[in-house]
């Protein structure tokens, strides 16, 4: 009797834990949602009480009427869809590249992408802006992919190329008997086979500047050019406290951001079922 009742008492314990940091892992969420349809701008003005305030639309209104809100989506689904694409084509074209060919300085060549990894990106922010401006790509999307690029570079070839070296190289054997010709191994096998890490790789490059704030706000200038991060933050500054436009503004963000990993997280667990490789 008394061992039941110590275990009762641990697991109501262990309830009551994981309930308290559940609530407030969930609170600020739930907060941000309530600001979003809440009447009035200041965050200091909101209850305490998620939805306490009653319920408009008014802030999504001001977005879509008063704000060049779709501009900055545009420009930011733009941006990482292109870092996305670019990113999968040249880390994983660079990755079978160091894992299936022998050549001078491979080892030497793999050693420097790691150390430029452990450099954080604004360390050479100076550097950036200077090869930037001199190759006219300031206040332009497709600079900014560009830096994106270079930076997903070093520690995704070197990610994809541990998956890569993993398949056997008889199915490469196999298929050059049959005629296949290098980018043809590459295409028809190898990126199938690599599936899994090319969904993942596709999800984190396009997270990654989805939010950015530091490089957009150094290379991008024109108020037509800005991105969701530069676009919203302006919302939340010292001279303006709109946090419910602000809210509601990272509320339609996160929608299409669900379905998009609704979908990715589908494919990557078809292709986790399937990427199975027997020699």
């Amino acid at each position: 009797m008394g061992n039941k009742i110590i275990k009762r008492i641990n697991l109501t314990t262990v309830l009551v834990i994981l309930t308290i940091i559940s609530l407030g892992v969930l609170y600020p969420l739930v907060y941000v949602i309530s600001a979003a349809f809440s009447p009035g701008n200041s965050i200091a003005s909101l209850n305490i009480i998620p939805f306490g305030d009653g319920f408009t639309l008014d802030h999504f209104k001001h977005l879509f009427n008063n704000t060049k809100y779709l501009i900055w989506f545009k420009n930011t689904l733009t941006i990482a869809l292109g870092t996305s694409f670019l990113t999968i084509v040249v880390a994983s074209l660079g990755a079978y590249v160091f894992s299936r060919f022998q050549f001078t300085m491979k080892k030497s060549m793999m050693l420097l992408m790691l150390i430029l990894q452990i450099f954080p990106s604004f360390v050479g922010m100076v550097a950036i802006y200077v090869i930037l401006l001199r190759i006219n790509g300031l206040d332009t999307l497709w600079g900014l992919v560009l830096v994106y690029l270079a930076g997903n570079i070093p520690y995704n070839t070197w990610l994809v190329k541990s998956y890569i070296d993993t398949i056997p190289k008889s199915i490469d054997e196999s298929a050059r008997i049959d005629g296949a010709n290098n980018l043809l191994i590459y295409r028809k096998i190898i990126m199938p086979i690599a599936r899994p890490i090319i969904v993942f790789l596709g999800i984190t490059s396009f997270t990654a500047p989805w939010m950015d704030y530091i490089f957009p706000k150094m290379i991008l200038r024109s108020a037509d050019k800005q991105t969701l991060a530069l676009g919203l933050f302006s919302f939340v500054t010292d001279k303006k406290n709109e946090f419910t436009v602000f809210a509601a503004g990272s509320l339609l963000i996160a929608i299409p951001f669900i379905i998009f990993f609704i979908i990715t997280q589908k494919t990557m667990v078809t292709s986790f079922g399937s990427a199975a490789v027997k020699e």
